[in-house]
């Protein structure tokens, strides 16, 4: 009897995972892009539908890398999915290799106009543009956030964005709020713009709009500087949780909470930068619903 009802109860744990087709990189070592994003988001219980736009043998931070670029193939992949009638309950997009790439997904997504679509602009860090980033890429990416229902940009995205001059620190809570108000008339009604630091914390903006724009900060204690991928890390908790209906505040303060012990662990373990953070120490925690990542 008391087997049956512990079967019983994982039964009605059971459900059918929500599907997200997550549009990004890939490199083969050095934790970023879709090696971070498809086991978190599964363990989040949502299934991951990856679309690669570039496959890289490592990431850039390294002295040399290969790269693959997926375009020429991109818009043929992407045909099958709907010649075939796949479904997804969000798009989640994030590395877009260059104009042409943004051009397809946008096409992509008007097969959808209601999906709910997560996208991280990613175009710079440290107040520089990547150098795939031109003119013609910027403004496609601000012509894409005219569907995007939630954005993640860090404040160097925020500001090639909107236009606004960069500055590493000393920013006013005004200023940070004309700044997502500028984000949202693009399209987006949930931003978080993220990267900001003052003193020993992290700073994530976070603005919403419903009947005006509720606007507020959550500041997480560092645990050392920024590393290379957690702002992947951060976008895929955040897609996760959109589809899975967890309120956008909550789930900000949970991806920073995540981050910052990914970070402290791997500072502790002597893990090289250039590697990433050791996130996999924490994915059990995130599958189990425990998001006290305090250390």
């Amino acid at each position: 009897m008391r087997q049956q009802t512990q079967t019983e109860g994982r039964d009605k744990s059971l459900r059918i995972p929500k599907k997200i087709a997550m549009i990004n990189d890939i490199a083969g070592y050095g934790r970023c892009s879709a090696t971070e994003s498809i086991p978190i988001i599964s363990a989040m219980k949502v299934q991951v539908c990856p679309v690669p736009t570039s496959i890289f043998s490592n990431h850039t931070g390294f002295p040399v890398h290969f790269m693959h670029d997926c375009t020429p193939w991109l818009g043929e992949y992407l045909a099958k999915w709907k010649e075939l009638g796949f479904r997804f309950d969000a798009v989640y997009c994030g590395f877009l290799g260059s104009a042409a790439q943004v051009d397809i997904v946008r096409e992509f997504l008007a097969q959808w106009p209601d999906v709910p679509f997560i996208l991280d602009p990613v175009m710079g860090d440290h107040g520089r543009a990547y150098r795939t980033v031109t003119p013609e890429h910027c403004e496609g990416l601000k012509a894409l956030l005219s569907r995007a229902s939630i954005i993640t940009p860090n404040i160097t995205e925020a500001c090639l964005l909107t236009g606004t001059p960069y500055r590493e620190s000393g920013w006013e809570a005004d200023e940070l709020s004309l700044l997502a108000r500028q984000l949202h008339a693009m399209g987006p009604d949930q931003v978080v713009i993220t990267g900001l630091r003052e003193g020993e914390d992290y700073i994530n903006l976070i603005s919403e709009r419903a009947d005006g724009l509720a606007t507020r900060i959550s500041r997480t204690p560092t645990a050392g500087h920024s590393w290379h991928g957690t702002g992947d890390i951060f976008a895929s908790i955040i897609a996760a949780d959109a589809v899975n209906g967890v309120p956008f505040a909550d789930s900000v303060e949970k991806a920073a909470s995540f981050v910052r012990a990914c970070i402290s662990a791997s500072i502790r373990l002597g893990i090289p930068e250039s590697e990433g953070v050791c996130f996999e120490n924490f994915l059990g925690r995130l599958a189990d619903g425990d998001f006290s990542f305090d250390d």
